[in-house]
């Protein structure tokens, strides 16, 4: 017998606490790590079946799909489809909203997902994850639409990841803090590895695409500059860099340890038209409650994520999260210009 707590076992708990709670969360989340194992199964043998590679088409975002990301978004749909807790979701995938088929009963949360994040980095083994996100349905949920779907940040029920690391991993916060989980590959389960998991207020560590360095904003570059120099400069102390172009990767590693990861809004994007490369719902809503669940910071640079209202299902936004008090400098120098 493992004496580990399992989610499924967390997860029921924990909904014993709340008021009115029912059981359809519970069994909703449930769902979600179902569709996690499934991704983590064909992540781990990919190579093996022959999915690795691109599938020809485009998402939304113009970007070659690879096939996995396809394959992973059919899951996600298969595995919450079924069971009567959802009226609709929407994926980083799929162009539009995804009502549940009229042959299923329809149930009052909504699911926002990224299938695959960071799967251009598949190819060459870097970790890649599942991101979520839970929200209640306004009206019951009987006739969802796209709007239903723009909350603010601060009104998820609950958001999460898988990394489908050297360990399959899921991370999960329904406001309560943060737990990490570790799926035991002998039982199939996902065991309590990494309770109470919190962000140390101070980092030496900083994660961003140095590369565009020169199309950032005189804050950014201001903040990276000062870390650059190190000792001999402002800050008078030494950091380190990381980049790993994996959003779930990335913020492991700082619930793990603390760091701040920055995809700040720059002019190369802002000549396209664009506001930011991370989408608000799939990406940058549940990583900010995670974030924030575990005494981090959330912010675009000059406001709280988490308070942005939705204006579109694809929006995107920059991000600069992770140790409390590095956010809240990049944030001042953003107020101070």
């Amino acid at each position: 017998m493992h004496n580990g707590t399992s989610i499924t076992q967390f997860i029921i708990e924990e909904q014993r606490h709340m008021t009115g709670a029912t059981g359809d969360f519970t069994s909703l989340l449930n769902d979600v790590v179902t569709a996690c194992k499934v991704i983590s199964n064909l992540v781990n043998h990919g190579a093996l079946v022959g999915v690795l590679g691109s599938a020809g088409s485009e998402n939304v975002q113009g970007e070659t799909q690879k096939k996995m990301d396809i394959l992973s978004n059919d899951v996600f749909l298969k595995s919450n489809e079924w069971a009567g807790h959802l009226a609709a979701m929407a994926s980083e995938e799929m162009d539009d909203i995804y009502p549940i088929p009229e042959k299923y009963p329809r149930g009052k949360y909504l699911l926002t997902f990224d299938p695959l994040d960071g799967s251009s980095n598949m190819d060459v083994n870097v970790s890649v994850g599942t991101i979520f996100s839970i929200l209640r349905c306004p009206g019951g949920g009987q006739a969802p639409t796209e709007r239903d779907f723009l909350q603010a940040g601060t009104q998820q029920v609950a958001a999460g990841y898988a990394l489908y690391g050297p360990s399959t991993m899921m991370v999960l916060t329904t406001g309560n803090g943060v737990n990490g989980f570790t799926l035991d590959q002998n039982i199939g389960e996902f065991i309590l590895t990494h309770p109470n998991m919190t962000i140390p207020a101070d980092t030496r560590e900083f994660a961003i695409n140095a590369s565009n360095m020169r199309f950032w904003e005189p804050p950014v570059q201001r903040y990276v500059q000062e870390c650059l120099d190190g000792t001999d400069g402002a800050r008078g102390s030494d950091f380190n860099m990381r980049w790993i172009a994996s959003m779930v990767a990335e913020v492991h590693r700082i619930l793990t340890r603390g760091g701040i990861f920055m995809y700040p809004v720059d002019s190369k994007m802002k000549e396209k038209g664009a506001t930011g490369k991370l989408r608000l719902l799939y990406e940058a809503n549940p990583m900010s409650f995670i974030v924030e669940q575990a005494g981090g910071s959330s912010i675009t640079g000059t406001q709280r994520i988490l308070d942005l209202q939705p204006e579109s299902l694809h929006q995107r936004v920059p991000v600069i999260l992770g140790s409390k008090n590095e956010v809240e400098r990049v944030l001042s120098y953003h107020t101070q210009d």
